[in-house]
């Protein structure tokens, strides 16, 4: 059976989030991307969880569905959490996802944590402990727990991102390090980034969408092969651990580079800095610090260089949502009537959105589409894009038609570095 998980999702519950945002949203957006596993997110919201169980009902062993539902989705239990703690005197702040097996040790879990948290405040609650605690506490409340850190490049809350103050995973979690075993990817790293960190040479890359309105869900995501008679949350979760491509197939990542803290920048001067052209730490037009990125990051901590491929690496496939994609060719934006009409065609009549960006014959595709979203799909499977690298919070943008080139930068920073 295929499984394709997006196992990092928030609710309406959560700052800066969707207030539309539902259960019922959440299982009928997966049916349309093809998504058959996804997290609840927010478990640790007192609202949103009594949502959850008023709305869904155990399927498999660990695993839930919607109420009446005959669809295969599924849902695992699982939100995000906010370590706020110290570290010589220096405050530190990294995030996690933590997945549970049921609405009882989830209850247990936010008893912990009630008494660090106002878990009422936000559906990613800052939870005055540290990571290492946040596993402990995890695993207290069930063994089964599965906790892994949450885009662990991100400059802000990454485990391993610019301003965390930590070089490995080991410094960040400490003797809990070894409960570990995945991480978060981020949309601004990929695969091959990952792949030069040995420290991670053992631990699941996980692609997830982390998730703040319906349409995001899915930008990226996991494919695994389960047999349908043994799947369960142990089974998923051993899946995971294993990281064997007997099961875990592969992932789907944005291009790097439409991550919005690839590159080093200053967003507010519009400066976009390609680490590998310029190693400053200041930005050139006002003098504020750069925000450092992850490529600049990456390169700092790796120990293998650029191209070097594990054995038996998990595969990665680089894609592009279906609703941006027809949003570029269109020049609409992604939310507009337009967009969705095109997207509600292509998947009414090709299939899921996972199928159309990854394996749906180009032919089929054309005959449902026009020749410029089908030429931009097909750019996109061969990888034949330009693209402006995101940075400094702000979206990269993939150019499916090489309509454009070259860096949205200041115009005097560049003089100044010339």
């Amino acid at each position: 059976m295929r499984v394709i998980a997006d196992l990092h999702i928030h609710s309406r519950f959560a700052m800066a989030c969707s207030d539309s945002i539902t259960v019922q949203g959440m299982h009928d957006t997966c049916v349309e991307k093809g998504i058959n596993l996804i997290a609840t997110g927010d478990t640790t919201h007192p609202t949103w969880l009594k949502e959850l169980k008023s709305s869904l009902e155990p399927a498999e062993p660990g695993l839930f569905k919607m109420k009446g539902s005959q669809s295969d989705v599924r849902f695992i239990l699982g939100g995000e959490v906010s370590a706020v703690f110290n570290v010589n005197g220096q405050s530190k702040r990294i995030h996690q996802v933590i997945l549970m097996p049921n609405f009882d040790s989830v209850d247990a879990l936010n008893d912990i944590l009630s008494k660090k948290s106002d878990l009422k405040a936000d559906g990613r609650p800052q939870v005055w402990m540290s990571g290492a605690e946040i596993i402990e506490a995890a695993l207290k409340a069930d063994k089964r727990a599965f906790v892994f850190p949450a885009h662990i490049w991100t400059p802000f809350f990454g485990a391993l991102g610019a301003k965390s103050g930590f070089s490995s995973l080991k410094e960040a979690y400490e003797d809990q390090v070894k409960n570990i075993y995945a991480v978060e990817m981020g949309l601004s790293s990929n695969s091959p980034m990952n792949w030069r960190i040995s420290e991670l040479r053992n631990c699941a890359l996980l692609a997830n969408s982390d998730m703040h309105s319906l349409p995001k869900i899915g930008r990226e995501m996991n494919v695994f092969e389960i047999d349908k008679e043994a799947l369960s949350y142990d089974t998923f979760i051993k899946a995971i651990k294993d990281n064997d491509r007997k099961t875990f197939k592969m992932v789907l990542k944005f291009f790097p580079e439409e991550g919005k803290y690839h590159f080093d920048g200053h967003r507010e001067c519009i400066v976009s800095i390609d680490p590998s052209k310029y190693n400053i730490k200041l930005c050139p037009v006002c003098g504020k610090k750069l925000v450092i990125g992850v490529m600049h990051r990456v390169n700092d901590l790796a120990d293998k260089p650029e191209g070097y491929v594990p054995k038996d690496a998990i595969p990665y496939f680089s894609t592009v949502p279906l609703r941006e994609v027809i949003a570029y060719v269109l020049k609409k934006g992604d939310a507009t009537a337009a967009v969705e009409n095109q997207y509600k065609k292509l998947v009414s009549e090709v299939g899921t959105e996972f199928d159309i960006l990854v394996n749906a014959p180009i032919e089929k595709i054309a005959a449902s589409s026009t020749p410029e979203i089908v030429e931009a799909i097909s750019n996109m499977r061969e990888k034949k894009v330009n693209i402006v690298a995101g940075y400094a919070g702000v979206f990269g943008k993939v150019d499916l038609l090489n309509r454009e080139r070259g860096q949205p930068i200041s115009a005097s920073w560049k003089q100044k570095m010339l």
